[in-house]
């Protein structure tokens, strides 16, 4: 088998040796097209100044790291000056929302909400304070608003801050708040519920030069068109003679369309973008990785006098590393980290192998597998993802038949660990799932929607997972939801959540079995349990000795297989 190797120190005028490698993986890609090769990445950061792109042409390949080899989409930022001890740099024409010291994430500037006595127009928010008017650039600054619904996060830009000796007048980017009032409005007629209607005040505003007040922290001023500046205040023991910043600049890493037989092993993707947020659209997020992009708006009844308004239809949050259409293939062993939209992306293929990766320090979501065939993901650890776009999901599979996920380990996540939308004989087996909806509420550490099947020969398999430490109040840490269909729940052991379960959704669950589950508290609705509901052979144990001891051999089978515990570092 032809083999070529590829350095960060290399020349494309060799020949690819080991001893003397090529420089860029393009110039590999092209020598090793049509014969199968394997392309071995040697140690170091292999700097991409494009997507590296694999079609039908380059199937067959492996691409398998030697050593540490970093795939970053990321710009080294140089020329640092520094004023009132902040680090500035002449950047040009870069725009990102993240930035990475040695490494390490920095985080934006930022302030709780509007000062003053602030309250929201049709246009904007006026206050009483004078403060906005020293926030630097107005159209740099983004407005966050968590909650707007319990599942919800958006993400609205700012236009203008114009005001005087007495008050301040705020104007948000259109057509992003104009969207914002028309989409987000509910009644929940009850205790803890209300009317609302379009956004509040925000919960965080971020980016702004005058929030840099603390250590680790950075403002984009892009006030100069093609003359931005980097603003950092470092750490203490931070010198910029000395410290890498990288500034991620690409927004796909890499994309495979149409190839079969191509494996990624070994390899650190990292330092990617995703830079529709800080556009006039904003990021009007609605639920997981669906957000809206203009379009009708439906209203949704979903009990007596309640209701809420929801898109008709959404897009989803990107990926960094894309395939498309691909044939039996392979990513073990990677590293996905550093990255600002969804990590991982496979569609329409088939015969997806996904397995014994770590995802990590990503702004989006971990996994997500869409109008596939027969997927499998496994040994995987998904943990802090959603850093920027809380209600994204650690895996999520969606549209797909024959899938498998198990053995996964998904913590410390800001909403659901593992999701399922509408499918075909999906099987979520002996997976772990902890410290999940750290942020938002209303999901669970395995969530599910839809039909899963039209029999339960095709349907959806959940079982021997353990999930436990469900965070934020209301939720359901194994959640049937919205009208879920054809699915067997069975032999999974839930603890230390809001609720367990809920029997009670809707549109209501049809044809879903609940068989010898151990919980510590039952699941919302056990007394009237609906129609399409069947309940065999469940524990409840309140009692922690009782319910570990009860559940030992699932909790013992859940979760990473010993071959894969090095990636927690055990």
């Amino acid at each position: 088998m032809k083999e070529l190797y590829v350095s960060p120190s290399g020349d494309d005028t060799w020949p690819g040796t080991r001893e003397r490698p090529l420089a860029t993986l393009t110039h590999a890609r092209d020598l090793a097209r049509g014969t199968g090769a394997v392309v071995n990445l040697l140690t170091g950061t292999h700097r991409l100044a494009e997507t590296f792109q694999l079609t039908e042409a380059d199937s067959g390949v492996t691409y398998r790291a030697e050593g540490e080899a970093v795939v970053s989409g990321g710009r080294r930022i140089t020329g640092w000056r520094e004023r009132d001890g902040v680090w500035l740099a002449e950047v040009g024409d870069l725009d990102t929302r993240r930035l990475y010291i040695d490494g390490r994430r920095a985080e934006r500037s930022a302030i709780d909400t509007v000062p003053g006595n602030a309250t929201r127009t049709d246009t904007g928010y006026v206050t009483d304070s004078t403060a906005p008017q020293s926030w630097g650039n107005p159209g740099d600054v983004e407005f966050v608003l968590r909650g707007v619904y319990p599942w919800t996060e958006a993400r609205l830009g700012v236009a203008a801050v114009e005001g005087d000796e007495h008050s301040t007048t705020v104007t948000m980017a259109q057509p992003a708040f104009g969207w914002a009032i028309e989409l987000y409005n509910s009644v929940v007629p009850w205790e803890g519920g209300g009317e609302s209607y379009g956004p509040g005040l925000p919960t965080r505003v971020e980016n702004g030069v005058g929030f840099l007040t603390e250590p680790g922290t950075f403002a984009l001023d892009r006030s100069r068109p093609g003359r931005h500046v980097l603003h950092y205040r470092p750490r203490p023991g931070e010198d910029p003679g000395r410290t890498e910043v990288v500034a991620p600049v690409l927004e796909e890493l890499v994309k495979v369309t149409g190839a079969g037989d191509v494996a990624f092993l070994g390899i650190t993707f990292a330092d990617a973008t995703w830079m529709r947020p800080s556009s006039p659209e904003g990021f009007l997020h609605y639920h997981g990785a669906g957000y809206y992009d203009g379009g009708p708006i439906e209203k949704i009844s979903f009990a007596e006098g309640a209701w809420v308004t929801v898109p008709g239809e959404s897009l989803t949050i990107p990926a960094n590393v894309v395939f498309e259409g691909t044939e039996r293939v392979t990513v073990e062993g990677c590293r996905f980290t550093r990255l600002g939209a969804t990590a991982l992306r496979l569609s329409g293929g088939t015969g997806i192998l996904v397995r014994g990766n770590v995802f990590e320090d990503v702004c989006g979501g971990g996994v997500s597998i869409g109008e596939s065939r027969g997927a499998r993901i496994e040994n995987n650890w998904v943990h802090d993802i959603g850093v920027e776009y809380s209600g994204s999901p650690g895996i999520a599979v969606s549209a797909s038949e024959d899938s498998t996920l198990a053995h996964n380990q998904v913590n410390d996540v800001p909403h659901c660990g593992i999701v399922l939308g509408p499918g075909k004989s999906t099987r979520v087996m002996r997976n772990l799932t902890f410290n999940t909806l750290k942020v938002l509420a209303d999901g669970g550490g395995v969530y599910l929607s839809g039909p899963q099947g039209d029999s339960h020969d095709n349907g959806a398999v959940i079982r021997g997972n353990v999930v436990r430490d469900t965070l934020t109040p209301y939720n359901f840490a194994l959640y049937t939801d919205y009208g879920a269909a054809w699915v067997t729940v069975e032999g999974n052991a839930v603890q230390r959540a809001d609720n367990t379960a809920t029997l009670q959704v809707w549109p209501p669950l049809e044809n879903v079995v609940f068989r010898g589950n151990v919980w510590d508290a039952d699941p919302v609705g056990l007394g009237d349990p609906p129609e399409g509901v069947t309940l065999e052979d469940n524990v409840t144990l309140a009692d922690e000795k009782d319910f570990e001891a009860r559940t030992a051999d699932i909790v013992a089978r859940a979760g990473l297989e010993p071959g894969y515990a090095h990636l927690l570092g055990r």
